[in-house]
């Protein structure tokens, strides 16, 4: 009897993973799709030249590669030489986000941005790549500045999940096509599009920004007293995120979150608030090394044990601006994987 292929396949990176880990994973599926095939990807980093070029060797072998970039990213030209090296090949195949706002110079608080990181693949059969991970170092690395202020994401804590369920991965890749095909508005947020999951053997797949409630916040919102929710936060900030996790943990809710180091993603004062409302929270403080990890486990008195994943942010602009997918899903062994992750996280932080 043959036994059934796995829907989810989860790749950690970080400094117990060899150097480079997932934008190797990344090279490799590039490197397997033939003539005649496509690769869909959007990205909000992308400085790796020799993964730039291996874009360009696959159009050349008759691959139809979309590329979909964020044009202004939090570092401004962070995306530049990539875009150099795709432009001529890729054509109007390269799509170069951007939002009306930028003409009328809003601040970056208002402007919503292309954080989604999806990756996908047509062969040798369908998958989709969703996670926290963009192609953002390079080698050999000539802007120094550049990582200084993004951090080192081919050596920090990421995770790419490997969807292999042939329909979903097909509706991911048609998403994306979607996304290079259209303007980012700021009330694309009404659209019915952005408020209907995609809905695969499993798992729900869920697009910000959203007229209703996130269904991340959902998860917190309905965690009281027997719950626990487990988290890592790149960056927890603002209003929304941390009110409804100072609320769960009024409710009853045990809260324990694995952060940035930095005062700019996570600041002393949301930290302080927390703490103060009863959630645990440790920094992971590794020099060099990003914790940029963005998933979130509930289980308990909230219902059945369920990861969420993806490219969401615990901030204001993730929530309420940005282009972002999240993927909900209550499957065993993938929750048991982001659950011994986290504990492998947790147990390197001081008690």
């Amino acid at each position: 009897m043959s036994s059934r292929a796995p829907l989810f396949v989860p790749h950690f990176g970080g400094p117990d993973s060899p150097p480079r880990a997932l934008r190797d994973l990344l090279a490799s599926r590039v490197a397997a799709v033939p003539a005649g095939g496509a690769i869909d990807w959007i990205t909000y980093y992308f400085r790796d030249r020799a993964l730039a070029r291996a874009l360009v060797a696959a159009r050349a072998r008759g691959v139809r590669v979309r590329v979909t970039l964020e044009g202004r990213p939090r570092t401004p030209h962070a995306n530049d030489a990539v875009r150099a090296i795709l432009a001529p090949a890729l054509g109007r195949d390269l799509r170069v986000s951007s939002s009306p706002l930028d003409r009328f110079g809003w601040g970056k608080r208002w402007r919503p941005r292309l954080h989604e990181k999806l990756f996908c693949f047509s062969h040798p059969a369908p998958v989709a790549l969703v996670g926290s991970f963009n192609p953002s170092g390079d080698e050999p690395e000539e802007e120094p500045d550049v990582v200084a202020e993004i951090g080192d994401q081919d050596r920090g804590h990421n995770v790419l999940v490997e969807l292999c369920e042939p329909a979903l991965a097909l509706a991911l890749a048609a998403h994306a096509r979607s996304v290079h095909a259209a303007p980012h508005l700021k009330l694309e947020r009404l659209l019915p599009s952005h408020n209907a999951p995609l809905v695969g053997d499993g798992c729900t797949v869920w697009l910000r920004p959203r007229a209703w409630r996130d269904p991340v916040l959902g998860l917190v919102a309905a965690a009281g007293r027997g719950a626990r929710l487990r988290l890592t936060a790149s960056h927890l900030s603002g209003s929304a995120a941390p009110a409804a996790l100072a609320a769960a943990a009024a409710r009853g809710a045990e809260i324990d979150v694995i952060a940035e180091a930095t005062e700019r993603r996570v600041p002393s004062a949301v930290e302080h608030a927390l703490v103060t409302a009863g959630v645990r929270i440790r920094r992971l403080r590794e020099p060099g090394v990003p914790m940029h990890l963005k998933f979130l486990l509930a289980e308990g008195a909230a219902g059945a044990p369920t990861v969420a994943f993806g490219s969401f942010n615990w901030t204001e602009n993730s929530i309420r601006h940005n282009r972002e997918l999240v993927v909900l899903t209550g499957d065993a062994k993938l929750f048991a994987c982001f659950a011994a992750r986290f504990e492998s996280l947790a147990a390197s932080l001081p008690r």
